[in-house]
């Protein structure tokens, strides 16, 4: 008897915003300024000491992998805000997810763009990041994603129906 494991990852690297007062509504609109330093919160900082910390040596491991091993294949689940801060500040980082994909033994994940809860709040809202994010990847990497996860792997019958109705084969879900 053979069995199969799916190998996933979900790649994601969120803004992160800065100190901001209720009164301060209304005045500045600089959420996700590059520097605070009361904070000492820096997105680009941040984001390239996690991609040499993590997504370099992840990427290098899954070449290394598909190379020794031609039966192994994996999917990954990339959000729209990594793919936008790797096209900011590390565009050689996702020439390398390019070249995972291109082998045609990973697959993309479709999601939300900004890996939101949006589906519980909002189905336009939720659908209208969906459909962004499918551009995104299509645009980046030139595939469309036939199966899905929402955030968090979330499910409910509701996302269940959805997914069917929206095209997707299949759908992660939390156990």
């Amino acid at each position: 008897m053979s069995r199969n494991i799916v190998f996933y990852m979900h790649v994601h690297q969120p803004a992160r915003v800065q100190p901001y007062s209720v009164f301060e509504t209304g005045v500045r609109h600089d959420y996700f300024s590059q520097y605070d330093s009361a904070s000492h919160t820096n997105n680009e900082t941040i984001f390239r000491k996690v991609a040499q910390k993590s997504y370099w040596p992840m990427t290098r491991k899954l070449i290394e992998l598909l190379d020794r091993h031609p039966e192994f294949t994996c999917n990954l689940s990339i959000t729209g805000t990594f793919i936008e801060q790797c096209e900011r500040w590390d565009v050689e980082l996702l020439r390398q997810f390019q070249r995972l994909v291109a082998t045609g033994r990973v697959e993309i994940i479709g999601e939300t763009y900004h890996h939101s809860l949006a589906f519980f709040y909002s189905r336009l809202e939720f659908e209208r990041q969906v459909l962004m994010h499918r551009d995104k990847i299509r645009q980046v990497f030139g595939v469309r994603p036939t199966v899905f996860r929402n955030t968090e792997l979330s499910y409910n019958d509701e996302l269940g129906a959805w997914a069917e109705s929206a095209g997707y084969k299949g759908i992660l879900a939390e156990g």
